[in-house]
């Protein structure tokens, strides 16, 4: 199995290039400076020694142990008179201990090197003619500052300013690297939780608008859209799975439909010429309980697969009394009062048998909420640029807890329910255009079929009222 890929931390990959190469430059220039530190102290000396050079070969005094000490203190350097027999006489600035120190061969050597050492300091060693009373060769001591301490004075101030920009540079970037890291580690995490099929989590919206926040925003938008695919896929595969379920079930059911309603008729038929079921009407009730299941299945047919029936004129009028008559039955049985608002006048472009077979599903529902002694009201309106075919009844409405849910096929809180009735209306509804819509009023609750004005015949476009621009 293969082992998971090595973490690197962001800080350390944004910090430490950033630190190294502050301290390259120091580095680099700290030793350009010294070495032009050194440079300079040498050409310095040699100046000097040009200069007190130039001045002993102008001067007509006298060299003695009172002018060697002045010119020592006006110019740093100290100064020995070289005989002509190549050998020091004498005379000179320096302390009498390190004369006595440096025998003729040392001075010679010193002469021939250009530079000698006395007490630990070392001299650049030049020589200079002075044309006084008595002409002389002088030696020319002028002190080197230390390499080291050279190049010190120069670069402490580049190590000062260094020191002070690592001192806030590297907290300030572990500081911002901190926080990149954080928002991309969000980032990084709400991905995994993605790749795992988490999609109902969102990353706070940031108050900054950079590469992160955007990547953030825009992998937030993508949780959202995955999330309503899925969402989407399982509503299809539910939906497939329900169809072919309801197609089987209707086909079936159908069949036993038509057999029974056939074994009816032919019993009407044989007992009308007895005479023995003329004061009976229990044959016209069973028929119409037919009638009722009928339409249920021609909704779960609906709900199954797209019907092929042609779209042609829908008189609502005749709809709402098609769906009054095929439901009066059981509202009798279940004492509930049943009112239609007719005439609406009202003529659509639809397919008529899906949509009383929708509003038979919406008006059984509300029979079933509203309850004995309870009202169930059919009506039809066009208003707004739009349709509605409404059952409204007086019931208590759906549970709190299927409010985002309702339509859905199975989502039901009715015990001996099985939640296709809201699920046949809003597939019709969306058939033709359209969508299935509920509120909850002070006294009563409203399923509509809402179709857009498409729908409406032309005689009936007088019956809109359009919204105020």
């Amino acid at each position: 199995m293969l082992g998971s890929p090595r973490r690197e931390s962001l800080t350390a990959r944004l910090v430490l290039p950033v630190v190294g190469l502050v301290l390259a430059g120091v580095l680099l220039n700290v030793a350009f400076s010294a070495w032009l530190a050194t440079r300079r102290a040498a050409a310095a000396a040699r100046e000097q020694q040009a200069r007190v050079a130039t001045a002993l070969a102008s001067t007509r005094v006298a060299l003695s142990p009172a002018v060697l000490d002045a010119l020592f203190a006006l110019t740093g350097s100290h100064f020995v008179v070289w005989d002509t027999a190549g050998r020091q006489a004498g005379l000179s600035s320096l302390p009498a201990d390190h004369l006595a120190d440096t025998g003729n061969a040392t001075w010679a050597a010193a002469v021939e090197a250009g530079q000698i050492t006395f007490g630990g300091v070392r001299y650049r060693l030049g020589r200079a003619q002075a044309t006084g009373v008595r002409p002389e060769t002088v030696l020319v001591l002028t002190p080197e500052k230390p390499v080291l301490a050279a190049a010190l004075e120069t670069v402490w101030p580049v190590l000062a300013v260094a020191a002070a920009t690592l001192g806030l540079l590297v907290p300030l970037s572990l500081w911002m690297t901190r926080s990149l890291a954080t928002r991309i580690t969000a980032v990084e995490r709400h991905v995994e939780r993605i790749a795992a099929g988490d999609f109902g989590q969102q990353l706070p919206a940031g108050s900054g608008a950079d590469e992160v926040a955007r990547l953030a925003a825009g992998v937030n938008r993508m949780s959202a859209t995955l999330q309503e695919l899925r969402t989407s896929l399982v509503a299809g595969e539910r939906q497939r799975l329900l169809g072919q379920l309801a197609a089987g079930f209707a086909h079936e059911l159908r069949n036993a439909i038509t057999g029974a309603r056939l074994a009816i008729d032919v019993h009407a038929r044989r007992c009308s010429g007895t005479g023995a079921g003329r004061a009976d009407d229990s044959l016209a009730i069973a028929a119409r309980q037919l009638a009722i299941v009928e339409e249920e299945v021609r909704g779960l047919l609906a709900l199954g697969r797209p019907t092929e029936a042609a779209r042609g004129p829908v008189a609502v009028d005749d709809l709402l009394a098609a769906v009054r008559d095929l439901t009066a039955p059981r509202c009798e049985h279940a004492g509930v009062r049943l009112e239609c608002e007719l005439p609406t006048g009202i003529t659509l472009e639809g397919r008529p048998e899906s949509l009383r077979a929708a509003l038979v599903n919406l008006a059984l529902n509300g029979i079933e909420a509203a309850g004995r002694g309870g009202l169930v009201r059919l009506t039809g309106t066009a208003a707004h640029g739009q349709a509605a075919l409404a059952v409204e009844d007086s019931g208590p409405g759906p549970a709190a807890s299927i409010h985002d849910v309702l339509g859905d096929p199975f989502v039901t809180t009715k015990p001996e329910g099985i939640g296709l009735g809201l699920a046949i209306a809003k597939a019709v509804a969306e058939e033709h255009g359209g969508a299935l819509s509920w509120e909850r009023g002070p006294r009563h609750t409203r399923f509509a079929i809402v179709l857009p004005a498409e729908t409406l015949a032309a005689s009936s476009q007088q019956h809109l009222i359009q919204p105020p621009t």
